[in-house]
């Protein structure tokens, strides 16, 4: 069976990401920072029959992201690794002129320092894969300037570039940085709260994303309204 790690799996994107995997046989290592939120997503998954190590912490912590790789290991190695885990910056987003620095240090440990620490830490098994896959999930607001979003969207723009730098360092590999789009999230309702605009429901993305393990195309940047548009 093919084995991933997803963080940021409790609830949204993660969550509904693990639970297609699963239903295509996939062995599941999964985190979140919520022990309750993430026991729940790991029975839900569990439901579909394959196995599940749920391991709730902050990806920020190198022993964290150790235990992670560990528990691949444990499950047979490691196909796949998706990197959902995200910290905004300030909650609700602020202009730049008010973004507090240790929030926009937040964001980067997060969405870019710890992303690449964890890739670090999961390099030996992903070359030893057949198939080994790097996904870290990205933004528009990484390529489009938005008021309030540029804590946010700098720190996906590094995860980006990171993402296309390990491409070409590892050619063995297949590296997809994805844009998913608008979604209806709780990463987006504590950006944005109070936004009554309709959103699309996360499961309703993750059809690009299997799209993407399906095909296999080159390393690179993919917008998923644009994979699941079939275009």
């Amino acid at each position: 069976m093919p084995v991933g790690i997803i963080t940021g799996a409790s609830k949204g994107l993660g969550r509904a990401l693990a639970e297609a995997l699963a239903g295509r046989g996939w062995d599941l290592v999964l985190d979140a920072r919520g022990e309750e939120a993430l026991a729940e997503a790991a029975a839900a998954v569990g439901r579909y029959g394959t196995r599940v190590s749920a391991l709730p912490g902050d990806v920020t912590d190198a022993g964290h992201r150790a235990a992670l790789v560990a528990a691949a290991r444990a499950l047979g190695g490691l196909d796949l690794l998706v990197g959902n885990a995200s910290a905004l910056g300030a909650e609700p987003l602020v202009r730049l002129a008010e973004l507090p620095l240790d929030g926009l240090r937040r964001a980067l440990e997060v969405n870019v320092t710890a992303a690449l620490g964890l890739v670090q830490e999961a390099l030996p098994l992903l070359r030893a894969a057949a198939a080994g896959t790097v996904i870290a999930v990205s933004s528009d607001a990484a390529a489009q300037a938005y008021e309030t979003w540029g804590g946010y969207g700098a720190s996906k723009a590094a995860l980006e570039q990171l993402a296309a730098v390990l491409a070409v360092e590892e050619p063995g590999l297949r590296v997809w940085a994805v844009d998913p789009g608008d979604m209806a999230t709780g990463l987006y309702a504590a950006a944005v709260p109070g936004d009554t605009d309709e959103r699309p429901a996360p499961d309703t993305v993750v059809p690009a994303f299997l799209r993407l393990l399906d095909e296999r195309p080159a390393s690179g940047r993919y917008a998923a309204p644009t994979l699941v548009a079939g275009r």
